[in-house]
């Protein structure tokens, strides 16, 4: 046959021909499977990270790990912004792989996944040496030589900062130390003044409840949509009784910005609102804080606003959340719980 060459004499055994494949694999997906591009096998640990990362930022989660119905990760902070967009554009949130509906209720935390991300290597951000996540914090706050770290002078004025093995050595030579109070005096006078604004916060508010008429509600803030042609997102509470009035909490995001879904960055805004009639005006102080039934992670923050006949809402204050995901992680609930407490001040 053409295929088979005759055998020569030494006694060789017959060659055939081998036939191209007839569909053969590209170079570059077979070398994916099993080698990187530059030749080297790809470590079993760097193929669970590229399994395990999360769907939307591509990164392995920190924390939390949730799923939706087809399985598809998501690392907590992602899974909320996903339902944080979601409420303010007025859709449904979907999982970004399959388009399948996600909320609270569907979808599920992954504890496997949760526990092998843990187990997974990393790099140290400061020597560069590799370690389980589990004990990667720990490492980078406690433990490496070249984490970063401050002058224990620093809070005379001392600016040094730099890997923890050459801390003792600059210590040793530091000349805050041997400044007179007169040239730490400046350093000093900023640290007193950041604790004294907080002190007078505080004082204020123990000082307040020293007031004749003091009173709290526990209430909890639904999202609706507004009436014009852009339908923005805002939060109202149900009516509430406070001093023998009618009153009603509403809150916005971004201070009412046309599409917040578009900026990275979120607060809330809110403002208390007089729904009867006052023949007299009532000198109101107000507090948020997250109460027993809320988890909101508010900072304390005192505002005051007169009510009168023809003044009957408070303008809209910051909400003193800690920080955007904190916003996200409320807007990704079904309703935001919280405590108001509301102090009038007697003529």
């Amino acid at each position: 046959m053409a295929d088979v060459e005759v055998a020569s004499s030494s006694g060789e055994h017959p060659q055939v021909a081998e036939k191209p494949d007839e569909f053969p694999e590209p170079d570059k997906k077979r070398r994916k499977l099993v080698k990187s591009s530059d030749g080297k096998t790809i470590k079993l640990e760097q193929r669970l990270g590229g399994i395990l990362c999360c769907a939307v930022c591509l990164d392995l989660p920190r924390s939390a790990v949730y799923q939706c119905t087809n399985g598809h990760l998501m690392c907590a902070g992602c899974f909320t912004h996903l339902l944080a967009d979601a409420r303010l554009r007025d859709e449904v949130a979907t999982c970004p792989n399959c388009r399948i509906e996600i909320s609270k209720g569907v979808a599920s935390r992954n504890l496997a996944v949760e526990k092998a991300v843990s187990e997974l290597p990393a790099e140290c951000q400061f020597c560069n040496k590799e370690f389980s996540r589990n004990t990667l914090d720990r490492h980078e706050e406690l433990l490496c030589e070249e984490r970063l770290t401050s002058c224990r002078f620093s809070r005379i004025g001392c600016p040094w900062r730099g890997p923890f093995h050459e801390s003792k050595e600059h210590e040793n030579v530091c000349t805050h130390p041997h400044k007179s109070g007169a040239e730490v005096m400046e350093t000093l006078l900023i640290m007193d003044n950041k604790l004294e604004q907080e002190k007078r916060l505080y004082d204020h508010i123990f000082d307040m409840l020293n007031y004749e008429k003091v009173i709290f509600n526990d209430l909890q803030m639904k999202p609706y949509r507004t009436d014009e042609f852009m339908h923005k997102l805002f939060y109202e509470t149900s009516r509430f009784s406070a001093f023998n009035h009618q009153w009603v909490v509403k809150a916005r995001i971004n201070n009412s910005q046309r599409d917040p879904a578009l900026s990275s960055e979120r607060e809330m805004t809110y403002q208390l609102i007089l729904k009867t009639k006052t023949t007299c005006t009532l000198s109101m102080s107000f507090l948020a804080i997250h109460g027993p039934f809320g988890d909101m992670k508010v900072l304390p923050k005192v505002d005051k606003f007169d009510f009168t006949e023809n003044e009957n809402e408070s303008p809209y204050v910051r909400l003193a959340l800690q920080d955007t995901a904190e916003c996200n992680r409320l807007l990704s609930c079904k309703a935001i719980n919280f405590r108001l407490i509301m102090f009038l001040v007697s003529k």
